[in-house]
């Protein structure tokens, strides 16, 4: 059974990557979307390679029941019974990624992220779109709050959606993660949410989208200026989307 073993390893990763990726929008967890073609290819590539592996171990089966004895089995047996079985262990994480595929992060990736200010710094900012409620992203939001001279957030009825995460005093934030390739380099954006009771507070990774007006805080460019407010008139959640994550 030993000799399978590789086969076995190629077949189980190969379906997994493609399970996430062909099947699903399971990879949008880890990955950005133009990355799927490469996730489909290469998932293929290894179910190909664990058909090929699969193909000369029963190759080497029949040839070695041809021409080895008795004696030479059970030498070989002896010399290597601890390293094949410790081999398979190898096909536990693929077997994981098959049946249960990690969650996307959360709260806890966000709140192991330090506040980091942008290094363009303060300046104005373009123009937004004329819209009685504007859809915006949190990482958008949160760079006009913090940098922008010429205040274009003013007075504007703003709408973004994001995961709850708790502060203190009674603080919560809709917050997303920001990636430019992938979940490994993730960073986190989070707006704090007012005008709402500390009671009515969505619990930690709920999934929700707040419709409100900016709340200026702090001098522009400076820690005392992030997160920034949101003064939220309603708060509705929803599903997780298909894509947990803003892109750079």
């Amino acid at each position: 059974m030993r000799r399978y073993g590789s086969a076995v390893l190629l077949l189980l990763t190969g379906g997994a990557v493609l399970r996430i990726s062909l099947f699903s929008d399971l990879y949008l967890r880890y990955v950005q979307a133009a990355l799927r073609p490469y996730l489909v290819i290469s998932g293929s590539l290894l179910m190909l390679l664990g058909v090929v592996a699969a193909v000369r171990g029963m190759s080497h089966r029949d040839h070695e029941e041809a021409h080895e004895d008795h004696e030479e089995e059970e030498e070989e047996e002896a010399h290597s019974h601890g390293g094949p079985r410790i081999a398979w262990l190898l096909t536990l994480p693929a077997l994981a990624l098959l049946l249960f595929p990690p969650p996307a992060l959360g709260s806890y990736s966000a709140g192991r992220e330090q506040a980091q200010l942008a290094a363009q710094g303060v300046g104005t900012f373009p123009a937004l779109p004329a819209a009685k409620v504007l859809d915006i992203s949190v990482a958008q939001y949160s760079s006009r709050a913090i940098y922008d001279t010429g205040h274009s957030l003013k007075g504007r009825t703003v709408r973004m959606t994001g995961f709850v995460t708790h502060g203190s005093n009674s603080t919560w934030y809709v917050t997303r993660l920001v990636v430019t390739c992938c979940a490994a380099d993730a960073t986190t954006s989070k707006v704090e949410i007012r005008g709402t009771e500390a009671t009515d507070a969505p619990q930690t990774d709920t999934w929700v989208t707040v419709t409100g007006t900016w709340l200026p805080k702090g001098k522009l460019g400076t820690d005392g200026a992030w997160p920034p407010l949101l003064d939220a008139t309603t708060v509705t959640q929803v599903k997780q989307p298909a894509d947990p994550y803003e892109k750079r």
